[in-house]
């Protein structure tokens, strides 16, 4: 049995966490060396030096192109392990993504008692309370985000309704839910609570009035904009939380910083340079590089490279139990974009400054080729009450003066967006339609 166990409370101290990372990197990487998939990648390693970060950086960086060569069979063959004495696997989470081949990563009853507290986490960084409600819209699939929410707020002592994502429960029901329930939480991903406010504001009903006072969202970015409109059309509070498939959920917001505080005993983050793979100083834009300390039983997942660009302050941010914590913060700069007529548009700057359109109600763009060249075709649905002549015009104006293009614009009735959405987890606001 290991000396130190995880616990729902956070560390006292940074020698606390210090103390930590070098009894389990050393057991991460003795995991490892179990795996045929990394036979004669760590026998350079010392052991007894992990904690000096020139030797620890020996260690190769593990990323989706590796284990993307490897077949299913290979994968459970050669990368997994069979859980120690008195473990056994328990569950299987789908690996996050929405390119390339899945995979299905076993987690065993260890993986999940210590993958548990960082779901919990979110919910006591975010300043929920015990015994309130909350409306759990995150889908109830395969991927194990939604399942594991709920779990975490029941096991905070909270009431959950397992609504999940529109595909599961229509949105329109949704919406009654909400109403007759009266959640003080929701929580689901950012675009299906923008869906959701835009439904609402479609039938008439406002959210703002109603009982949710906090929004918890995870599983994909939420720029400025994008939270701002949610606050206001939901009246209420959001908090993001971090997280993926090969580690856990890794932090959340809190009242106090802008970021994630990330769970340091739970998890060893690193930021390197994507091509070189050398440490960046602190506060400068690199590569996540994530070590799981205990939900590595069966998937010995070592120095993942995820994918993400995000900064990360190691000292104090703000004050209270969480501020022991790393600040990470994404730097966003993983979006796509559009290339029309030799003019980059990138989707996350698009999305923002539609949002901050206050009489736009819901928008998709779609980038066309016509006999003319290709174009930028923007469809606007504009809220109830607004001059619709005079907002079209002025969505017009602010994309030409943004991005020096001159778009198309289709006006639409308020409701055709909320339908087509209806069948999407996530709302395809910004969709190549050139083949």
């Amino acid at each position: 049995m290991n000396a130190i166990t995880p616990s729902l409370a956070p560390p006292k101290s940074s020698d606390a966490i210090r103390h930590i990372h070098s009894e389990r990197k050393r057991r991460a990487v003795e995991q490892a060396k179990r795996a045929v998939f990394f036979k004669g990648k760590l026998d350079h390693l010392n052991l007894d030096r992990l904690d000096d970060p020139a030797e620890w950086s020996k260690i190769p960086v593990l990323d989706k192109d590796m284990l993307r060569r490897m077949s299913d069979a290979e994968f459970y063959r050669d990368f997994c392990l069979l859980p120690g004495e008195g473990d056994s696997v328990s569950e299987y989470w789908r690996s996050g993504g929405t390119t390339g081949r899945p995979l299905f990563y076993p987690r065993s009853h260890h993986d999940l008692a210590a993958a548990m507290l960082g779901f919990c986490r979110v919910f006591h960084c975010a300043g929920a309370k015990a015994a309130q409600r909350v409306h759990c819209a995150f889908p109830l699939g395969i991927h194990p985000a939604g399942q594991m929410m709920a779990r975490a707020a029941e096991k905070c002592g909270m009431a959950v309704l397992l609504a999940g994502a529109g595909t599961t429960t229509p949105s329109s029901l949704q919406l009654e839910l909400i109403e007759k329930v009266r959640p003080q939480v929701w929580m689901g991903m950012s675009s299906y609570a923008l869906h959701l406010a835009n439904l609402a504001d479609q039938n008439g009903h406002d959210l703002a009035r109603g009982s949710v006072e906090l929004v918890i969202c995870s599983a994909e970015p939420i720029s400025q904009a994008k939270r701002e409109k949610i606050e206001l059309m939901w009246g209420a509070r959001v908090r993001d939380s971090f997280g993926m498939t090969e580690a856990g959920m890794m932090g959340a917001e809190d009242e106090q910083a802008g970021g994630f505080r990330i769970w340091d005993d739970l998890f060893y983050v690193e930021v390197i340079d994507p091509d070189s793979r050398e440490s960046v100083p602190e506060g400068k834009v690199g590569a996540l590089v994530v070590t799981p300390l205990f939900t590595n039983n069966v998937t010995p997942f070592l120095r993942w490279m995820s994918g993400d660009l995000v900064t990360c302050q190691r000292g104090r941010a703000g004050s209270g139990p969480f501020s022991i914590f790393s600040l990470v913060r994404h730097a966003h700069r993983t979006s796509g974009f559009f290339k029309i007529k030799g003019i980059n548009i990138g989707h996350a700057e698009f999305e923002d400054l539609l949002f901050r359109q206050r009489d736009v109600n819901d928008f998709k763009c779609e980038a066309v080729a016509t006999p003319s060249g290709d174009a930028l075709r923007v469809f606007v649905e504009i809220k109830r009450g607004c001059n619709a002549e005079a907002a079209l015009t002025q969505v017009s104006n602010v994309i030409r003066s943004t991005f020096e293009l001159t778009p198309e614009i289709v006006g639409l009735e308020l409701g055709t967006l909320a339908k087509e959405f209806e069948a999407s987890i996530k709302a395809p606001r910004l969709v190549d339609r050139r083949g």
